[in-house]
């Protein structure tokens, strides 16, 4: 048998041309992902008629030691975001945005790393101006609560939407179950007691229901600390502490439908996206409840499920919605996945984190400004009794959205 002995030389060249085409298409690829994380993004626009202002503080709970943190005897301590409606200074120039992610929340890129893969957070421009006067008026109170391991900076469209239409915003990242917070200038991370970590959807309820209990008491705290800023300083007078509304997206959403159902204040509460837990699900709402669903998700009880988990999560939407005894609206918004509901949406992710983070096929924006409309229009009905045409009937004017349930 005769042997081809240029097999050997063939092969060499045919592996250090492929070996060569990887490496161009990589350093291409991360050419590619410098340009786009280095590119100026603006986050969507406020849709309501006035200015936003923010401003950042740090709470401590005397009342409630902290279940979470690392070492027992801790009081619970929490950062508050606030987002209102603003007004500018008369014969003053026009103030520049305040930074996205200030200090040491430039640590919220994904997975920790400095925004590799992702839009760099001093490239993001948002629309608030930081501790810009109060407008004149009273304002309904909105507490906002992120997913599980997210920061309230991260729902800054959202949070400067609501504000804009006259809320007063206080958005509230959960102490050692966000995989970071800033507190007192110091950057804090999750505990394994604040962000558990399981795959057995029902050895994990229990678990969970715990953990909600402890984000619900947060909000209603924040709920409390906003409503004492009425009394002095700043907010003095601006504060409709009689009228809250509890909102969340994920196991934030979870926690709101849960500190409506603890306090006796709650006008109402909005779910997106987020798996029912807690004791709200088998006692129900006597309150107005959105629900806001993505494309796959089972968090309205309608889904078809694939698997133990999602089986779970119907499960426990059947039984509140079988128990809920207030008016309640179901939406899904077709196209989007689970984190398209943060600002994740809005600004530039490279194709292996945007497809690890879970965004859907639905334009980041376009799923964003369509949240803003549904959640716009949610508060002006139960906080202030507007009627709005947007929450009636079967349809609804955004083509993605299907409207599952409509309260009379």
């Amino acid at each position: 048998m005769r042997i081809d002995r240029r097999w050997p030389r063939r092969t060499l060249r045919t592996l250090l041309v492929l070996v060569t085409v990887l490496l161009v298409t990589l350093g291409g690829y991360t050419g590619y992902v410098a340009v786009r994380r280095g590119q100026r993004v603006t986050l969507p626009a406020p849709t309501g008629r006035y200015p936003v202002g923010r401003t950042i503080a740090d709470w401590t709970d005397p009342a409630r030691t902290d279940p979470l943190a690392p070492r027992p005897g801790l009081p619970r301590e929490l950062s508050g975001w606030l987002w209102y409606p603003a007004a500018p200074a008369p014969g003053a120039p026009p103030a520049p945005p305040a930074p996205y992610a200030p200090g040491a929340w430039s640590k919220l890129h994904v997975g920790g790393l400095p925004g590799l893969g992702e839009t760099g957070f001093d490239r993001i421009r948002v629309h608030a101006v930081a501790d810009a006067p109060v407008a004149a008026g009273r304002f309904p109170v909105v507490v906002l609560e992120p997913g599980l391991g997210l920061a309230a900076p991260q729902y800054t469209t959202l949070a400067e939407n609501l504000a804009s239409h006259g809320y007063l915003v206080a958005g509230v990242t959960p102490t050692y179950s966000a995989n970071l917070t800033v507190l007192n200038g110091r950057p804090v991370t999750a505990t394994p007691a604040g962000n558990p970590q399981g795959s057995d959807a029902a050895a994990m309820r229990p678990v969970d229901d715990r953990l909600v209990g402890v984000w619900a008491a947060d909000d209603r705290f924040a709920a409390t600390r906003v409503a004492a800023l009425d009394a002095a300083g700043r907010f003095a007078g601006h504060v409709d502490a009689a009228t809250t509304v509890y909102l969340g997206h994920s196991f934030g959403g979870a926690a709101a439908l849960q500190a409506c159902h603890d306090d006796p204040r709650c006008a109402g509460a909005a779910d997106l996206d987020g798996t029912q837990f807690g004791t709200v699900v088998h006692s129900g709402l006597g309150k107005p409840m959105m629900l806001l669903a993505g494309q796959g998700s089972c968090i309205t009880g309608s889904c078809r499920p694939n698997g133990t988990d999602e089986r779970s999560e119907r499960d426990a939407a059947r039984a509140l919605l079988a128990a809920c005894t207030g008016p309640v609206w179901i939406y899904r918004l077709h196209g989007a996945a689970h984190f398209n509901f943060s600002d994740y949406g809005a600004y530039y992710l490279a194709a292996p984190i945007r497809s690890a983070v879970g965004l859907g096929s639905i334009d980041g924006d376009e799923a964003l400004t369509i949240t803003d409309a549904y959640l716009a229009a949610f508060l002006d009905h139960v906080a202030r009794g507007l009627p709005e045409p947007l929450l009636a009937g079967r349809s609804s004017p955004y083509p993605q959205v299907e409207v599952e349930r409509s309260a009379p």
